[in-house]
């Protein structure tokens, strides 16, 4: 009888201990959600030329903002996952305010987890606004999370298609309400205006630069060159 019992046992052993293990992982995962999720974005490192841009630029995009989801874990997850949906247009560099991002159509779940999103699909570089949308998170150095905490008025703010470099000063540093969307709305002024959330998620923080300047990427200042050619999401 014992003989027969023993592989039984055996049995529920290795059940327990499988379900040990499965306990131990989800656990592992609740307590470093938020580090993983961080690691998930700032691993997103697009490779931009003028090649990919000028293919890119032709893709289609979603401009819903009604249906951007909170950046949770699932969100990034899938957006890792989904990158060839991530349409890369160009990049986004302030150097004062530590902020290097992709620029990417639209405004989906899977563009805003990683990038910069443009707002409206009629929008180009160096000319009239050029809005950009970006997440506010708890960590104060990825995504627009430093528009925040870091940028203030007078700072520099470049914009690239990898073909030319955009300068603008940032002049207007505000908060408004989440409904006051005219902010995004074409303009005969040269501006970038760019989108974040306030501490509370309920309203917005608005960053918007004036114009100042153009050049060829390759005439561009050293220092904005190595800082367009550094790591994406604020990897420093």
């Amino acid at each position: 009888m014992a003989e027969k019992q023993q592989p039984k046992k055996h049995r529920w052993r290795w059940f327990w201990s499988v379900i040990f293990l499965v306990l131990i992982v989800i656990s592992l995962g609740l307590i470093f959600n938020e580090q993983i999720k961080n690691w998930l974005i700032s691993s997103y490192q697009p490779q931009i030329t003028q090649k990919s841009v000028k293919k890119n630029e032709k893709q289609k995009a979603s401009y819903d903002f009604s249906k951007v989801k909170s950046l949770d874990f699932s969100t990034v997850a899938k957006a890792r996952w989904n990158t060839a949906d991530i349409h890369v247009v160009g990049e986004i560099l302030m150097p004062q305010s530590k902020i290097h991002l992709p620029i990417a159509k639209g405004v989906s779940n899977e563009v805003l987890a990683l990038t910069a999103g443009t707002m409206r699909p009629d929008q180009t570089m160096g000319q009239g606004n050029y809005p950009l949308a970006g997440h506010h998170m708890s960590s104060q150095t990825l995504l627009f999370s430093p528009l925040y905490w870091k940028t203030r008025v007078g700072q520099s703010i470049y914009l690239t298609n990898a073909k030319k470099v955009y300068v603008y000063k940032v002049s207007v540093r505000k908060f408004i309400p989440a409904t006051d969307v005219q902010v995004v709305a074409q303009t005969q002024k040269k501006l970038v205006t760019l989108i974040t959330c306030d501490a509370t998620g309920a309203n917005r923080l608005m960053i918007q630069g004036t114009y100042v300047k153009q050049m060829a990427y390759k005439n561009a200042p050293a220092s904005v060159q190595k800082g367009f050619q550094g790591s994406f999401n604020n990897k420093y």
